[in-house]
């Protein structure tokens, strides 16, 4: 591992001695390609052969659209401004066609394959691989009867897992956002990388992670047809509860089961915890507190409680939310070791309003809770992988 970091040093030297600029290639690039590039503060550099196009837009999703200016060898550049550290998604509209750059590499996000950039965080290494154990991740499938299909996921196991056969481990079921998919908190939010650092320091309890495939149709269930239907609709509610209650029914009568058969857990419910970001984090909130039985370290990254709260147009009853499980805040911290719930500062307001909303509740009440800022920082991976940053190292202490 020393070895690779003296040459990846000596690459990065290279690099710079090349582009006396400051910009080297991005992380997330395929091999061998020079663009998008990146510098010290920030800016990313793009360059992208269209001789034949009439206009090249860059697409970032959280960032504003740019033109792409055309050079006389054909090849069409931009330079941003600097961008807030971390990972973003990116398109290039070609002509009015939304293509991805050929110079990075693919992650599923917003229903489809995009491309990716990540823009360093100075001094930041915890989600970075560093010259410590790692652990292994692995893809399983299972059989669901619930939705009738074989199911996907990834699990992360701690470092030693096969050189320690004797020992069993507590597990975190970890879920991705809205259009994302399993492989997201490995390919964008490098999870194993967080957790190998936070054992290695021995900030965090080896454990195992499973990420699992947050939508799910139960088996025989008909769509309906939603062409047309506004979002907030009765019909596209009722659609929406249904996946969500499948995918509740999955996960505990399905993968737990099947996790527990096949991997070294110690099954039970004060060695469980679950989080999830986004809509992950509303699946989170309505598995845990509908199967307490399971689970008693619970989190919500960007995503806590229903869809009203998070808009923060409904005020929370504490006495009858989540099936009363606030009425006795004394019984509930005997029976949730942990309650953890964060946001990133730059969040979309409705969403920043209705999470704050949720912690003044809690904190009015005399729930026992967690509650953390992601300083600068809005509804993106940078967000999510400070929060995993915080909330692992709080499980099975």
């Amino acid at each position: 591992m020393k070895r690779i970091g003296i040459a990846m040093l000596l690459l990065s030297s290279l690099c710079l001695a090349q582009n006396p600029s400051g910009f080297v290639p991005a992380s997330t690039n395929v091999w061998g390609a020079e663009y998008p590039r990146v510098d010290a503060s920030g800016r990313a550099e793009f360059r992208i052969k269209a001789p034949d196009a009439s206009t090249v837009k860059l697409n970032f999703w959280s960032n504003p659209k740019m033109d792409m200016v055309k050079q006389s060898d054909g090849f069409w550049t931009a330079t941003t401004p600097p961008l807030v550290p971390g990972f973003h998604y990116y398109t290039l509209i070609i002509d009015g066609v939304e293509v991805s750059d050929p110079g990075s590499h693919s992650f599923f996000g917003g229903g489809k394959d995009a491309s990716g950039i990540e823009i360093p965080e100075a001094g930041s290494t915890y989600y970075l691989p560093q010259d410590v154990p790692h652990g292994g991740v692995r893809e399983i499938w299972y059989f669901s009867k619930v939705t009738g299909s074989w199911r996907h996921a990834l699990v992360y196991t701690p470092p030693g897992y096969d050189t320690h056969p004797s020992l069993r481990y507590p597990v975190l079921y970890l879920q991705h956002g809205g259009g994302e998919d399993e492989t997201g908190w490995i390919k964008q939010g490098s999870a194993n990388f967080i957790l190998d650092n936070l054992i290695a320091s021995k900030s965090s309890k080896p454990m195992i992670i499973v990420m699992a495939y947050g939508y799910a149709r139960r088996a025989g269930y008909v769509e309906p047809d939603l062409a047309g239907k506004p979002f907030g609709s009765p019909e596209m509610m009722k659609a929406m509860q249904e996946m969500s209650q499948s995918f509740e029914d999955d996960l505990t009568q399905a993968l737990i089961p099947y996790i527990d058969s096949n991997f070294r857990t110690v099954a039970d419910r004060d060695h469980r915890a679950m989080a999830g970001l986004s809509m992950g984090g509303m699946q989170t909130f309505q598995v845990t507190f509908d199967h307490l039985e399971l689970f008693s370290y619970i989190g919500g990254f960007s995503g806590a409680g229903g869809m009203s709260m998070m808009r923060g147009d409904q005020k929370l009853d504490m006495k009858t939310a989540f099936n009363g499980a606030f009425a006795d805040p004394a019984a509930f911290a005997k029976r949730v070791h942990l309650l953890w719930i964060g946001v990133g500062t730059e969040e979309p307001a409705m969403m920043h309003a209705g999470i704050v909303k949720l912690h003044a509740s809690l904190d009015e009440a005399s729930v026992k809770h967690v509650f953390y800022e992601s300083p600068g920082t809005s509804h993106e991976w940078q967000t999510w992988r400070r929060d995993l940053k915080d909330f692992a190292p709080r499980l099975f202490q």
